[in-house]
């Protein structure tokens, strides 16, 4: 690759250095957004923090913040718009050209979360300015755009993605299932790159007997399902699991279809968007997780489930396939019957032992994905396209 002149001088003296990075990440959607590409930008800005590095993080929203580790966080943002059924989420609006914001900012490496509109203009800048770029995929759009009836569907939308990551030296794919979707579709190099889990925050002792009394107070099996309320999650086909004596329903979560599906699944329990603790406490309280959507390029709600020392029904396909065993720490439902899905959790309802044994082996399954492991791998990827060997810094204190 051949570095153009930048726009701007550079930092005088810098240079990339395996630890002491300057690291832009351009995010699609960020603060105030509740997300999957959120929570991982959030994740992977603080570990870059705690190891000694300097992240930036560029998106349509959001401003300068602290991080978990302390440390001051800063973000650049971009001319944004709001799409009419997201009106809460702002976008970075198409055309956007970042070659100056991207050159003024002078980073090592271009991290693209989920590239899309903001992430095909950073991607472009990196580019031309010669910056390595890595690019994180994370939303499957081209099943969005099936599902959603996009002109010109998912054909369109690979033609798109592969677009934008032929600009990044390297696409990470959260799931072997996704990585192989990637070589399909004739987009690489590819590896992969998990999520980690918050084992402290999502732990079988934060289960909450008072909870439990409120949301199942018959002693009913209590099945919960954590996800944003869209198209794609297929949350409608949980209407015979809501209706079954002796259990109980819980959805968590916010989005367009909230209304729709309060009507197609009367009998459950919505309690909105949650975070942080009460999250973790309504986790660690279900008896089993479900989760129906089978375009979950990883699926971060069925780990944190698993951590928390609950089993999980899932559909078998796409990245929950490398989170769950079939019938060692939950179940895969074949994704297309609605009824055998109903089936399933009764047939677990009406054995308790059977669930107790398979609860026992979630957490241990899970235990090895910490956000520490998971934050060197992704400086390790940094350090490949850079064409360095990163030394793993000490820790900073919290």
């Amino acid at each position: 690759m051949n570095a153009v002149r930048p726009l701007s001088p550079p930092i005088p003296g810098r240079r990339a250095t395996p630890d002491g990075l300057r690291v832009v990440v351009v995010a699609e959607t960020f603060r105030p957004a509740v997300n999957g590409v959120v929570g991982s930008v959030l994740r992977a800005v603080d570990h870059l923090a705690v190891r000694g590095h300097e992240p930036i993080v560029l998106a349509p929203s959001g401003s300068s913040y602290e991080s978990a580790c302390g440390a001051r966080i800063p973000v650049v943002t971009v001319p944004s718009m709001r799409l009419p059924v997201y009106r809460h989420l702002p976008l970075a609006r198409p055309g956007l050209d970042v070659t100056r914001v991207l050159a003024d900012l002078a980073p090592d490496v271009v991290h693209l979360a989920s590239p899309a509109v903001l992430g095909a203009a950073a991607g472009r800048a990196a580019r031309t300015l010669g910056i390595p770029s890595v690019a994180v995929f994370q939303t499957d759009l081209a099943a969005f755009a099936r599902r959603y009836r996009v002109p010109g569907g998912a054909a369109a939308a690979w033609r798109a993605l592969r677009a934008v990551h032929a600009s990044a030296d390297l696409t990470l794919a959260p799931s072997s299932s996704t990585a192989a979707l990637l070589r399909r579709h004739g987009i690489g190099p590819v590896t992969q790159w998990a999520r980690g889990v918050d084992l402290v925050q999502f732990a079988p002792g934060r289960r909450d007997a008072w909870l439990r009394g409120q949301l199942a107070p018959n002693g009913e099996l209590l099945v919960g399902v954590v996800a944003r309320l869209a198209v794609e999650k297929r949350l409608e086909l949980l209407a015979g699991v809501s209706r079954l004596p002796g259990v109980r329903l819980v959805v968590v979560g916010d989005g367009p279809c909230r209304g729709r599906l309060a009507q197609a699944l009367p009998e459950a329990v919505f309690l909105g968007q949650r975070t942080g603790d009460a999250l973790a406490r309504i986790v660690a309280s279900f008896d089993l997780f479900v989760h129906p959507g089978p375009d979950e390029t990883f699926c971060q709600a069925v780990q944190e489930a698993l951590a928390a020392g609950v089993p999980a029904v899932v559909a078998a396909s796409g990245g929950p396939l490398d989170l769950v065993r079939h019938g060692e720490n939950g179940w895969l439902w074949a994704g297309a019957d609605p009824e055998v899905l109903a089936a399933m959790v009764a047939g677990l309802r009406d054995d308790r032992l059977a669930l107790r044994a398979v609860a026992a082996r979630t957490r241990s399954s899970v235990e090895h994905r910490t956000w520490a492991r998971i934050g060197d791998q992704l400086i390790s990827h940094y350090g490949s396209v850079l064409g360095l060997t990163p030394q793993v810094a000490p820790l900073r204190s919290a």
